[in-house]
């Protein structure tokens, strides 16, 4: 997954109220933490790009919370770096997905052969990652929990999850 950076943080609304409050760092940092808990989520690979406009001079690429962080250079702006990655990394084998609400540029890497998901369905489903690791980590805790307080040992509670579930049939 390529992320346009930049797009998010315009097009997600806790993310835009810091910008507007000249509070882009804070911004940047909220943004790459949330896309670092996604990609543990999902388990896919990510490259963030952020455009030199807010930052010039600054290119540069680094690894950051297991994330490829690409600062594109001041002559270069990140629908070009994204456009030319996506073309360079899809394959028969490798699906690229770029995450930008650009509609120029879904055009382009679609055109490539890239999937595209908009700044809002990446957020949702961000959303819905967070909550399915919620629910599973409570059914954990919960299971966890029984199997403490039960007078049955982990053996003896399976074979009773197996008679329940014959009896409903």
């Amino acid at each position: 997954m390529i992320v346009d950076a930049y797009n998010m943080i315009g097009n997600w609304p806790h993310l835009n109220k810091l910008k507007q409050a000249n509070r882009l760092d804070e911004a940047r940092d909220t943004l790459l933490a949330q896309l670092s808990e996604y990609k543990k989520f999902r388990d896919v690979n990510m490259m963030v790009i952020f455009d030199a406009m807010y930052v010039p001079g600054n290119a540069k690429s680094f690894k950051k919370f297991d994330m490829e962080i690409v600062w594109t250079s001041k002559d270069q702006t990140a629908d070009s770096y994204i456009e030319a990655l996506a073309r360079q990394k899809q394959s028969r084998f490798v699906q690229v997905v770029v995450a930008t609400s650009d509609q120029a540029e879904q055009w382009t890497v679609f055109s490539a052969g890239a999937l595209r998901i908009p700044a809002r369905e990446l957020l949702d489903d961000i959303k819905r990652a967070k909550n399915e690791v919620e629910v599973k980590a409570r059914e954990f805790t919960d299971k966890s929990s029984v199997l403490r307080h039960s007078p049955f040992n982990a053996t003896q509670l399976l074979k009773l999850e197996k008679l329940r579930d014959e009896l409903s049939k």
